[in-house]
């Protein structure tokens, strides 16, 4: 099958009916090197009329018909051959097994096997929110829901060896194998660990930090989140404090980082309570006299700096 002057719409409806009954389908397209233009650009070829779209615009494709893109093949002038394959939804962290509450997200777990560091779009913003909050000038830092410690160790990447040494950091999540297997990969005397019920954080007695730290973990189910939000502002944090919240705006199937959140009850991707929060938040922190940027993609991250 080789799609020439097809519009996307046409192209959806093609691709969506050849996935009902096969795991994959194979098509021909214009080479997508052949051109430096948008999507949308017709030129004719030996007479024959084709539509460019970009390499992006194809990987988007398949993300949004759930499916992988494979190496694009070389096919006969001007065309590529394009594999796309259904991602594997049960393999996914996101469903539910028997595993425990609390080793959902242990080494054990499906969730295991997903770094965030190694995904740009993560990466990218994770690390320009540490720019935002000038984080060199910081020396105590919090993070809920560490898990292994991944967000630690961009931290000490971004700095000098003496300034990461000055910072007292503390990492909490609820999985036992998580929190041991930070350990094993931060047995610096600055880098502190607790297997605990964020919860129940008033009982570790910590004190008050100058940077607070979460990714996805204060939307999770067993938390309250608006009144647990509120509450580490004004007992957590120091005059000065700065924040970072990642908001997961993505899901993980199939070996990869699908763009959009799921709620409840809806097949599609819907994120009107990614955005509740979202707001709520920046609303509480400007009130409360702090500068809030939002940025990111598949995750949202909110960063909070004193004014």
């Amino acid at each position: 099958m080789t799609l020439t002057h097809h519009t996307m719409q046409e192209i959806f409806s093609i691709l969506e009916n050849g996935l009902k009954n096969d795991s994959s389908i194979s098509f021909n397209v214009l080479d997508p090197d052949l051109i430096n233009a948008y999507a949308g650009y017709q030129i004719v070829i030996d007479e024959t009329t084709y539509i460019h779209r970009s390499y992006k615009a194809w990987t988007d494709l398949s993300e949004l018909l759930m499916c992988k893109m494979f190496r694009p093949k070389e096919a006969a002038y001007p065309c590529v051959t394009l594999r796309f394959e259904k991602l594997q939804k049960n393999e996914s962290f996101h469903i539910d097994t028997d595993i425990s509450r609390e080793e959902k997200y242990g080494v054990d777990s499906p969730f295991f096997q997903i770094n965030k560091m190694e995904e740009p779009a993560f990466l990218y913003y994770y690390k320009q929110a540490l720019e935002n909050v000038t984080l060199s000038r910081r020396t105590s830092i919090l993070n809920l829901g560490i898990n292994t410690g991944d967000e630690f160790q961009v931290i000490k990447n971004s700095l000098d060896k003496k300034t990461y040494a000055n910072i007292d950091l503390i990492g909490i999540d609820h999985s036992k194998t998580a929190i041991d297997y930070a350990k094993s990969i931060f047995p610096q005397e600055n880098v502190t660990f607790h297997v605990h019920d964020i919860n129940d954080l008033d009982s570790l007695n910590l004190g008050r930090f100058d940077l607070l730290i979460s990714i996805g973990t204060l939307q999770s189910p067993s938390i309250n989140f608006k009144p647990f939000f509120m509450s580490l502002v004004q007992n957590y944090l120091e005059k000065n404090a700065a924040i970072i919240l990642g908001f997961p705006n993505s899901r993980w199937i199939g070996g990869e980082m699908v763009y959009g959140a799921k709620a409840p009850n809806y097949a599609m991707s819907e994120m009107s309570l990614l955005f509740n929060d979202v707001i709520f938040c920046k609303k509480y922190l400007q009130q409360h006299k702090f500068r809030v940027t939002i940025t990111g993609k598949q995750y949202i991250f909110l960063t909070a700096t004193k004014i």
